[in-house]
């Protein structure tokens, strides 16, 4: 009894970002995913991703990787089933096109962040997020977090 009240209170006393993830740690995890593309290859960074690596899959935060030209989906470790799929013009359950909003943010700027809706894989449930982008040559970064 008393280690279960010792590591409730432990629990009790960890700052809310170490269950969720902030901007910074979005920006982190994507800049770590470029660090590893500019050593490793493009390739190399699409096989960690779709073997849900853990230093790029953490929870609710992860890295997505898409081509700027085509805007198809080159890795994705939550939603292996859009990989390979130009999903540009579809929109959010808002009917934001927030994909193409990404593509041209990254073309003109290339980073910044896009805030949009989307399936939460912790929770299950359409909600907001925002993902910071991240332009490394003809490809995109995409590391988000849910928004509470």
């Amino acid at each position: 009894m008393k280690s279960l009240i010792a590591a409730a209170l432990l629990l009790a006393a960890l700052p809310a970002s170490a269950s969720e993830p902030t901007e910074k740690d979005a920006i982190a995890m994507a800049e770590k995913g470029a660090a590893f593309i500019k050593a490793n290859g493009q390739d190399a960074f699409i096989k960690r991703i779709a073997a849900k690596d853990p230093e790029y899959l953490q929870g609710s935060l992860y890295v997505d990787i898409r081509d700027l030209k085509t805007g198809i989906v080159l890795a994705h470790p939550v939603n292996p089933s859009i990989v390979g799929k130009d999903l540009t013009d579809i929109p959010d359950a808002n009917g934001k096109k927030y994909r193409r909003e990404i593509i041209e943010l990254a073309a003109r700027k290339g980073h910044g962040w896009v805030d949009y809706q989307y399936k939460n894989p912790t929770t299950g449930k359409i909600e907001p997020k925002t993902t910071y982008i991240l332009r490394v040559g003809d490809v995109v970064l995409e590391a988000g977090i849910y928004k509470k």
